[in-house]
């Protein structure tokens, strides 16, 4: 990694797995590794107040091109200051480019080599999406971390149209790698290939050649199976740099963030932790907590009595009827127990690495999570 504003400290490599302890440094602070971003799309961790966010554990979030050029505008959020400012967090920011939004919104877009042309979703506009405009709109919000433009669909698809896409998605890195402009502004790459071993390992080799400050693995939570999931990072993650952040895009179940990690993987974001958080669902160590069941209606226990969110200081009892009767508190609370839990446990898993005792950490969670519910 060149840039002097940013590095990357590989501090200790599991013994019995390929999990990896490691520090990233940027402008705005480091980034203990493995870690979980709260997904802050619009500048804003839906519910939650920056303040709430940081006492999560929270070290990094993640805002989104797409969405803040077309609301506010990537020149509003220039000219309040830039996207630290905006939102009122100091830590590192990293930017996803756009990329997801061809698979998302692949109705609503049209794609070729030169660009996208995206139907705003909101008013029906036009927006042109080209590798060099995903950088300027990025390099004007100012993160920490901008993503390349990528092209991703949706799998299964014809071995040919994958292929095309990883095509595309290599030139497109190129030609945002020439357009970068700011020094205090990583780009990070991103490996497409599918399900397709061959075309990952093909494509991470390409982009490493270009020498970017850190990988991303994307297109995957697309229609996959888990396992056909791991399976692509156990043939990506080895062709990828040992000396350089790893990033799983848009994966976010917690058992698969821990077979991320036995994997190799560095960095995770992901909706998760505050959409089931708004629909009354809470993450613990012995499965999912859906508050809306009957049966918690009069529990006077925490949902994790070790846990420090404030959520954790009210009964389910409580908290569940915060959700029955629709007040807006409900979401708010479970929406920070969940992002809590995740940066819990990305920090034991952090711990668990240093002390070579990943692989008996992760089968304990596992083992928990099965369950699904508590009885």
């Amino acid at each position: 990694m060149n840039n002097n504003k940013f590095s990357f400290e590989l501090l200790h490599a599991d013994s019995q797995t390929a999990a990896r302890r490691s520090r990233f440094h940027t402008p705005h602070g480091p980034v203990e590794m493995p870690a979980f971003m709260p997904v802050g799309t619009l500048g804003t961790v839906k519910g939650l107040e920056i303040e709430h966010v940081r006492q999560t554990g929270t070290q990094m979030v993640l805002g989104n091109t797409y969405h803040l050029t077309l609301r506010p505008g990537e020149d509003v959020v220039r000219e309040l200051g830039g996207l630290h400012d905006f939102m009122g967090w100091q830590g590192p920011i990293l930017t996803d480019s756009g990329g997801f939004q061809l698979y998302s919104l692949a109705k609503m877009t049209k794609v070729d080599d030169r660009k996208a042309v995206f139907r705003s979703h909101i008013d029906g506009q036009l927006l042109e999406l080209s590798p060099e405009h995903a950088i300027r709109i990025q390099e004007a919000l100012g993160s920490d971390v901008a993503m390349v433009l990528d092209h991703v669909i949706g799998l299964p698809a014809p071995r040919e149209a994958v292929r095309d896409a990883m095509r595309r998605t290599i030139d497109w890195a190129e030609r945002c790698r020439a357009a970068g402009r700011r020094d205090d502004q990583a780009q990070f790459a991103i490996v497409q290939g599918g399900l397709d071993a061959d075309l990952r390992v093909e494509c991470a080799q390409k982009l490493v050649d270009m020498d970017f400050p850190g990988y991303a693995v994307g297109g995957l939570s697309v229609g996959e199976e888990p396992a056909e999931m791991l399976q692509v990072l156990e043939a990506t993650v080895p062709a990828l740099p040992v000396d350089r952040p790893r990033y799983l895009m848009g994966v976010g179940r917690p058992e698969d963030l821990l077979q991320s990690i036995r994997r190799g993987i560095d960095l995770f974001d992901c909706v998760m932790p505050t959409r089931n958080g708004r629909n009354a669902t809470a993450f613990t160590d012995h499965g999912r907590i859906r508050l809306r069941n009957l049966k918690y209606e009069r529990d006077p226990r925490p949902i994790d009595e070790n846990c420090p969110c404030a959520a954790c200081r009210r009964s389910m009892g409580y908290l569940r009827h915060l959700f029955m009767a629709r007040e807006m508190l409900g979401p708010i609370l479970l929406s920070m127990h969940n992002i809590c839990y995740y940066q819990r446990l990305l920090a034991d898993a952090r711990d668990a690495i240093e002390a070579d005792l990943y692989e008996e950490f992760c089968k304990s969670k596992l083992s928990g999570w099965a369950k699904q519910e508590i009885e």
